[in-house]
């Protein structure tokens, strides 16, 4: 495992208007996994290529990419204790659409429930799909409700009635058209091996910044205030060394607003002796347990994700 210096560096933090990009999961089965993003998230398939024996497939809502799909059949299944994904988090524009999502994921009968939480700053769903990755679905609360004590953001985990939610939310007109509404990667919740390590990395190397760092086994960071673009966890997987090869999580993608943002990215990962690859539009750099993480330049639609 990578080792990394824990100290601040010049121009450490990213760009406010850092935000996520489509998630990349490697699949087993890919025409299973595509009808279930389908079906239970009402993600359309936008674009699809193959490489050698792989086919990559995107969906999203609309033309926004919000998962890309790796047929790579021959992996190992995902195992729930190594380092990896924890969920990805799909985040709606309102409760209508956050509700009409849930309904179709309940419905689906592949789906797996796994709860429903209020955080305070935002309210969540979460279900497992076929292969056994995470998945939340959630909307957040207008920032003017967020709470602070002593400087960091106070979040929870409090239980939100699922039935009692769609009663209050659904409406026909949003669960008829479900598919056309907005949606998008919200954030990436990982499983890591240890805290400080991940601190190091994503905080201190890649720029994040820590909003709750006192949460039981867990740390939170995020760019420009958000809750959280970026989260850590040790739940299930304190003391993961590298990552095996195996489907789950193929890549963690972030987009900053420009170039100069890439430079400072760039300057911050020689600082911390961390090999990367740059192509002019992204940097591409693997965490301390291998996971890859791609920072990209915005506008990136379906064609580019695929050449990625």
């Amino acid at each position: 495992m990578t080792t990394i210096e824990a100290t601040p560096t010049p121009d450490g933090v990213l760009n406010t208007h850092t935000g996520m990009d489509a998630v990349t999961l490697r699949v087993g089965d890919l025409e299973l996994m595509s009808s279930y993003y389908a079906n239970a998230l009402a993600l359309e398939p936008i674009e699809e290529r193959t490489r050698g024996t792989e086919v990559h497939r995107v969906l999203g809502r609309g033309q926004t990419p919000m998962v890309r799909l790796v047929a790579t059949p021959g992996l190992p299944a995902v195992d729930p204790r190594q380092a990896g994904l924890f969920h990805t988090a799909f985040l709606f524009d309102d409760a209508p659409a956050l509700a009409a999502t849930v309904l179709r994921a309940a419905q689906d009968p592949r789906s797996r429930f796994t709860g429903s939480s209020d955080h305070l700053v935002s309210e969540a769903f979460y279900f497992t799909d076929p292969e056994g990755n995470g998945v939340e679905l959630y909307v957040d609360r207008e920032r003017s409700q967020w709470q602070y004590r002593d400087g960091e953001l106070q979040m929870a985990t409090l239980y939100l009635d699922p039935n009692a939610y769609l009663q209050r939310h659904l409406d026909e007109n949003t669960v008829a058209t479900v598919a056309q509404t907005s949606g998008r990667v919200g954030h990436v919740h990982l499983q890591v091996g240890d805290i400080p390590t991940a601190r190091a990395f994503y905080v201190d190397a890649l720029g994040f910044e820590t909003t709750v760092g006192t949460y039981p086994g867990a740390l939170f960071a995020s760019a420009g205030g958000y809750h959280h673009h970026i989260a850590m966890n040790t739940w299930n997987s304190a003391g993961a060394g590298p990552r095996a090869a195996g489907l789950g999580l193929g890549d963690v993608a972030i987009t900053v607003p420009g170039r100069d943002d890439l430079d400072a990215l760039a300057a911050r990962l020689a600082h911390h002796a961390l090999p990367f690859a740059d192509d002019g539009r992204a940097i591409v750099v693997a965490d301390p347990w291998g996971t890859q993480v791609t920072v990209a330049l915005p506008g990136a639609d379906a064609d580019e994700l695929l050449d990625r």
